[in-house]
């Protein structure tokens, strides 16, 4: 397996005011094709903004990001959004779906940027449904479903276009245990079963459990690299 995301001398300074704030200070990560990993820190540690920087929603105030060869700290945004389309899967704490879209179309929404026709958008988006168990309730919307579904429709979504690498922050933050353990299992199967490479903020050392291995963030810094 080679490395899919590299990371070297990343820093990450935000402006209040006058003050500035300095949230990553020059971080150095590799991250191997076909990991899991967690990324653990007490609150205002960073662990969010470093997440945010790998799945190209944010850029570095300095150092450089690679992912799958490609500096995407260097693309323009119009440049970058294209690129997260096609390689990233974001799932987040709170499902952001549609509440007037029924389960499928909410998982359709990122296809309607490719060129696929609609039969193959729905093909596609049946597919990703039938991936996380949830082929029975395509037709449901959001508000029919527990949130536990609501979070495996949103994965469904994240994987749709299937991209290499998925960026999930707090998956579980807002679910139930037994839920949470059907989503971190249901990551877990995409990660070994479908070669997904997956970086996951959590604050639950259970949820980490499900990960290959947890880094530790603390003030900015990378302070502990606990291999499994």
């Amino acid at each position: 397996m080679g490395t899919l995301i590299e990371i070297k001398d990343l820093a990450k300074t935000y402006e209040r005011g006058k003050q500035k704030v300095e949230v990553l200070h020059h971080v150095n990560l590799g991250i191997a094709e076909g990991d899991f990993l967690a990324l653990m820190g007490p609150s205002g540690s960073g662990k969010t903004t470093l997440l945010n920087l790998i799945g190209g929603l944010d850029a570095p105030s300095a150092g450089s990001i690679s992912v799958g060869g490609q500096r995407i700290d260097q693309l323009s945004g119009g440049a970058l959004a294209k690129w997260r389309a096609s390689n990233v899967g974001f799932v987040f704490q709170f499902y952001n779906l549609m509440p007037m879209l029924s389960a499928q179309r909410n998982v359709e929404l990122p296809l309607l940027l490719t060129k696929l026709s609609a039969a193959q958008r729905r093909k596609n988006a049946a597919i990703a449904l039938q991936l996380v168990g949830l082929a029975d309730r395509g037709s449901h919307k959001p508000g029919e479903l527990s949130g536990g579904q609501q979070q495996r429709v949103a994965i469904a979504r994240a994987i749709v276009s299937d991209p290499e690498l998925l960026v999930c922050d707090e998956p579980t933050g807002d679910l139930d245990r037994q839920s949470a353990e059907d989503v971190l299992g249901l990551l877990q199967q995409l990660n070994r079963e479908h070669g997904k490479t997956i970086v996951m903020v959590t604050h639950d050392p259970k949820a980490a459990e499900y990960a290959s291995h947890t880094l530790h963030l603390d003030k900015g810094t990378l302070v502990e690299q606990a291999m499994a």
